[in-house]
């Protein structure tokens, strides 16, 4: 039973209120007013009257998990200041003479069944536990509503960065498609022994794009063996560019979100001066070191771009995608530099693993 339960702030929170301060503080509070006779060598006398501290704060069990966060919610703080009053000046009232009347029933034959009978008859406002009260149960209130809030806030943006992964392999999966197999189509005419290989490569990036990057996270050596093939083929199409991509002989078990370098390495490509001129490259390193992922891609700027083309280009989709994931994925835990270095574009991407 206690698997199902989730320790969230909230719940842990709100445990806490009902230990120390419905437990221990309105139970010692309520046995100080009661002026009961002291029983010597006993540091928890009366417990009843602890019990009916519990038993009478329940009514407020609705009230701060369902009420408050509904109301706040809703911006309905009329309403939930009028409930308040209510709950506590009214409904607090009749509720612990009710529950001083049980307790008064099986109590009779001791001192402490004096105590409820006289609870039972009172019927006051306590304004001092009337305040704590107030001040107690509308923390938990409040706990419970931000948490949720950021429950929803974090789900809502998970959802739109899933829809906007899938926008990006939507985009790709056509251009990239598209362009390999007319490079294919090239090779087939003049009988290249390599034309089998390269369409089982094809075959194998598109599988891991529609169906291994679904999930949330994937190997690292997955993503690696994608990006190979991307460098593979790019370099098929160019084949006296300088195109590289280096990465270290043995990989670790990480796992990363899918396809969180492909927007870096389409930039670059799709940018890059190698599609005009020879003597111009593409190059990229991934390095692991003891408590980092370090991606870095470079290649030659075309020197006549005009500067709003290159202000579209550091702010594109991709790049705003890219940015967008890691603030959700990696908050804290990464750092992300674009810029421009004589004639070579230079971004790097560092995920903090410690």
């Amino acid at each position: 039973m206690l698997k199902n339960i989730k320790f969230t702030f909230p719940t842990v929170f709100e445990i806490l209120i009902w230990v120390f301060y419905v437990t221990l503080y309105k139970y010692s509070y309520l046995l100080e007013q009661s002026r009961l006779p002291h029983i010597s060598n006993n540091d928890l006398p009366y417990l009843h009257i602890c019990l009916y501290a519990i038993c009478s704060s329940l009514y407020l069990v609705p009230y701060y998990r369902w009420a408050v966060p509904k109301l706040l919610d809703k911006k309905r703080y009329w309403l939930l200041l009028g409930v308040t009053l209510i709950l506590l000046l009214v409904v607090s009232v009749y509720n612990n003479a009710a529950f001083a009347w049980l307790f008064a029933l099986f109590t009779k034959e001791q001192p402490v069944g004096k105590y409820f009978e006289v609870l039972a008859k009172a019927r006051f406002v306590d304004f001092n536990l009337v305040l704590t009260d107030l001040l107690a149960f509308f923390c938990i209130a409040f706990a419970r509503f931000s948490y949720q809030n950021e429950v929803k806030r974090h789900r809502i943006e998970t959802d739109h960065l899933q829809l906007q992964l899938s926008m990006l392999k939507t985009q790709l999966q056509p251009h990239f498609l598209f362009n390999t197999l007319n490079g294919l189509y090239g090779m087939s005419l003049t009988g290249s022994k390599d034309t089998p290989r390269f369409i089982l490569l094809l075959s194998q990036m598109m599988q891991y794009i529609l169906y291994d990057c679904d999930k949330e996270t994937v190997q690292l050596g997955d993503e690696v063996s994608f990006l190979k093939g991307y460098f593979e083929l790019e370099q098929k199409k160019f084949p006296n560019a300088s195109i590289s991509f280096i990465v270290p002989e043995h990989l670790d078990e990480l796992a990363i979100t899918p396809l969180l370098f492909l927007p870096l390495v389409e930039n670059s490509f799709k940018h890059g001066k190698h599609k005009l001129s020879d003597n111009a490259s593409v190059e990229a390193e991934l390095k692991l070191t003891a408590d980092s992922l370090i991606f870095t891609i470079s290649n030659h700027v075309i020197d006549d771009v005009p500067v709003a083309m290159r202000s579209a280009r550091a702010g594109g989709i991709g790049l705003i995608n890219i940015k967008k994931r890691l603030e959700l994925y990696y908050t804290g835990k990464y750092e992300f530099t674009t810029g421009k270095n004589n004639n070579m574009y230079i971004a790097q991407l560092t995920l903090k693993l410690k």
